[in-house]
């Protein structure tokens, strides 16, 4: 028996909050809205203007005869139209579907990238899990500007955790050190071992070991 299914389901049309993503599709859409807009004027002898802005303000064109002329028309009122010249063009004036086509392309190669780069990223964290390495064994070389900095902000995150933690448990050994003390059992815990401080931005053993989490050393 055919598993049934759910069908087409209808794709919600809502404002894509990643700015890449929305670059991409703006390229996508237009360049298929300007080829539709081609396609009705060879088919049914249209004239057509369009006027799109991308996200960054840059206006994009396409007209037939051409924008101009259309646009006039329009504001004039005036069913005429002058001036019959088969164009593609953009708001300078330049021809507007090979530029469409190469940004479509490099949009479209820069998305594959991306995708190839993820993919492999997500292989190598897998197999540095099977290793039993962790997520700061990464390589820092391959890493890019924004990677770079959230590794950095990963990496003082962690040292914070790491020094509240210590400084948990150092706390929790002093406090039953002074309860034995008080008892008298010993002379003091700091004493007996050589010296020990620590304090809440990081904590440091005596004789010269010493792990200095407030300092940003590990």
């Amino acid at each position: 028996m055919a598993k049934a299914t759910r069908g087409r389901q209808k794709i919600q049309i809502k404002k894509l909050e990643d700015e890449s993503s929305r670059q991409v599709t703006f390229s996508k859409r237009r360049n298929g809205l300007f080829k539709k807009a081609s396609e009705l004027c060879v088919l049914c002898g249209a004239n057509i203007g369009i006027i799109v802005f991308s996200p960054r303000g840059k206006p994009f064109c396409f007209g037939h005869p051409n924008v101009d002329a259309v646009v006039d028309r329009y504001l004039s009122g005036n069913p005429t139209l002058h001036g019959e010249e088969d164009s593609e063009t953009s708001c300078d004036g330049t021809p507007c579907f090979e530029e469409l086509d190469e940004e479509c392309k490099e949009a479209m190669e820069k998305l594959e990238e991306e995708k190839r780069r993820s993919k492999e990223i997500e292989k190598e964290k897998e197999e540095r899990k099977k290793k039993g390495q962790f997520w700061w064994d990464e390589p820092i070389d391959n890493m890019g500007v924004e990677e770079l900095e959230a590794y950095v902000k990963a990496m003082e995150e962690l040292r914070k955790n790491v020094a509240r933690r210590a400084n948990e448990l150092m706390g929790d050994v002093l406090a039953a050190a002074t309860v034995a003390n008080s008892g008298g059992l010993g002379t003091g815990f700091a004493d007996q071992n050589g010296g020990f401080g620590y304090g809440y931005d990081g904590f440091h053993f005596g004789h010269g070991h010493g792990l200095d989490f407030g300092g940003g050393q590990f």
